[in-house]
């Protein structure tokens, strides 16, 4: 049986590195972007060009009317649901928290995309994976970040927090829906060499770190893939740091 995976985000960086290697072991994907369709489709195309069905979806993940239609879109063009990955998020920018740039409209912004975004895709998974509600069961991973564990102070300790959420977030999900075949975890980058990061932090931090490098996204794709499949039939409720021992 063919395994059908959501990836929110899944136009870019992890996301899209998440949903090609999906492609590569057996699953049909939706695509999940807010803007660039172009990156997306060309997402789809590569997973196509690979054997599997793909469809490119867009969709506000923070909003609840637009996550609602990509999960009808999904039920409709692949057949159900077995997992979802939530990649969709934004860093805010690095700076002090008392920098005036650090304001309602930035914060309400982050919180939307970052927890809501995470929160609600995440019910309506549930709703279709949980065996409470019919479902086969399934699995869910949320991409956090290590920030989350650093507190990212002088950097964007405003990102860090709206990944603190995440992490509670997934370890609260993965206690209530456990005994009903849906597993819930959470991996946390460290610093990794996608679009999202402001520019020149990554030819900065990349030699500072204990590992002297910072992560590829097929690096962080590879961990999400394997919480995804039954080789981690008996993880659940996990934050992963894929760090590089940070």
């Amino acid at each position: 049986m063919t395994a059908n995976l959501i990836v929110t985000g899944g136009g870019r960086g992890i996301g899209a590195a998440t949903a090609l290697m999906a492609a590569d072991r057996g699953y049909d994907i939706c695509v999940n972007y807010l803007e660039r369709g172009d990156r997306a489709d060309e997402v789809v195309e590569k997973a196509k060009a690979k054997g599997r069905k793909a469809i490119a979806v867009q969709a506000d993940v923070a909003k609840e009317a637009d996550v609602a239609r990509m999960f009808e879109t999904v039920d409709k063009e692949l057949g159900g649901l077995d997992a979802l990955v939530n990649s969709a998020g934004v860093t805010g920018g690095i700076s002090r928290l008392d920098d005036e740039r650090i304001n309602e409209e930035l914060l309400t912004n982050l919180w939307a995309i970052n927890i809501t975004g995470t929160v609600i895709p995440c019910r309506y998974a549930v709703r279709r994976m949980s065996t409470n509600h019919g479902g086969r069961g399934g699995s869910i991973v949320n991409v956090g970040s290590v920030a989350s564990k650093l507190g990212a102070g002088g950097k964007y300790i405003h990102y860090a927090a709206s990944k603190g959420a995440v992490d509670s977030f997934t370890i609260g999900l993965a206690g209530e829906v456990a005994g009903e075949g849906v597993r819930v975890n959470c991996v946390r980058p460290g610093i990794t060499d996608t679009e999202i990061q402001p520019p020149g932090l990554v030819e900065e931090m990349g030699p500072k770190l204990p590992i002297k490098r910072v992560a590829q996204a097929d690096e962080i794709a590879s961990v999400i893939l394997h919480l995804l499949s039954d080789e981690a039939s008996y993880v659940s409720g996990a934050l992963v740091d894929i760090a590089g021992s940070l």
